[in-house]
């Protein structure tokens, strides 16, 4: 089927299936184990505990979905509330990116939500503050399905980006892999084989300097999802206060054009060149079903805060309203006793 996951937030917890019991178990411990706590059909070096032993299955992981045509439809989290994060994944969303960047929250807090979510059996992607090697090292030691790095200008900012998700000599990414949680804390001697190809870099194209440049951007090896940014996009035209502006509307299906043109491209030849999947948010004046039917790969529809928001909004509106109606109900009850004053009974 697909891929095998790359982090934690790719990996079921479902059971794995205990061997039948063989009529000579002596060579058999009851207290350990040889399997790797997430399970990844390799063996740990290290023993595990029986209590341990229920292990992590294998999920697809976000890029094998993609691969398999799969659109995926996704939450942000800005509350940084593991109850929040863990009620979008029950809902069904195929993903949650926790916000660090606009977002209050920072690492331990994002940690938090990622073991919420893996509970959860939904992969996280982390939004850094910024595309530095530091927040990206430090965001990737926590085990997130993928990471999304904002503001992304130019084929060589975005080459950066890549070198901050990979250990050298590909990139800079401080090595910590063996007590760190994106490899079970060690247990999964697998992870840095795989970790690369698996996790999925996002780059966020959100400047009209940007978008000049997102044919180009999209082309390079190991950026794995152009995500545009329209509110940003916006601003950096002089429409902050505009973001469904003709001259934005124009400048976003232009890019969208190029990047899904490019990937239909790549498709069609089976070529070895890269060639980014599209990303991107919903705005009031972009829903996502829109964003979904004009061939966006991923598509981020709801933001939690604003969802509350509406919701709260609604509540506090029904319960006024739902009180003038009571007490316009109450006037006229009394009205129609005065009317049948000596004749009303039980």
């Amino acid at each position: 089927m697909a891929a095998t996951a790359s982090s934690l937030s790719h990996l079921l917890l479902a059971p794995k299936p205990r061997p039948k019991a063989q009529p000579n178990p002596s060579h058999l411990r009851s207290h350990s184990i040889t399997s790797p706590l997430p399970c990844r059909g390799r063996r740990s070096s290290l023993g595990v505990s029986a209590a341990a032993s229920d292990l992590l299955s294998p999920a697809p992981s976000l890029k094998s979905r993609l691969a398999a045509g799969d659109t995926l439809y996704g939450l942000f989290l800005l509350s940084f509330s593991p109850t929040l994060a863990e009620l979008a994944a029950l809902a069904g969303y195929d993903y949650v990116v926790v916000d660090m960047e606009h977002g209050p929250g920072g690492i331990p807090e994002a940690l938090a939500c990622l073991r919420a979510l893996d509970a959860a059996r939904t992969p996280a992607v982390l939004r850094l503050p910024e595309a530095s090697a530091v927040w990206a090292k430090k965001a990737l030691d926590l085990g997130p399905a993928g990471l999304m790095l904002p503001a992304i200008e130019s084929p060589a900012a975005a080459a950066e980006a890549v070198s901050h998700c990979r250990y050298p000599p590909r990139g800079v990414r401080g090595a910590a892999h063996p007590i760190v949680r994106a490899s079970a804390y060690g247990f999964d001697d697998s992870y840095i084989s795989r970790c690369e190809d698996d996790t999925l870099v996002i780059c966020q194209v959100e400047t009209a300097t940007g978008i000049a440049e997102i044919d180009a951007i999209a082309a390079i090896d190991g950026v794995d999802v152009v995500q545009m940014g329209p509110l940003d996009l916006s601003a950096s035209m002089g429409y902050l206060w505009d973001p469904g502006n003709r001259k934005v509307r124009a400048a976003l299906r232009e890019a969208e054009r190029k990047v899904l043109e490019a990937r239909k491209k790549k498709v069609a030849a089976a070529s070895d060149g890269n060639a980014a999947y599209l990303g991107g948010f919903a705005m009031q004046n972009d829903p996502p079903e829109q964003l979904k039917l004009r061939g966006y790969h991923m598509v981020a529809g709801a933001v939690d805060i604003a969802m509350f928001r509406k919701a709260a909004l609604d509540d506090v509106k029904r319960f006024r309203e739902a009180v003038m109606e009571i007490g316009e109900e109450g006037d006229e009850d009394e009205k129609d006793e005065k009317e049948n004053d000596g004749y009303w009974s039980e």
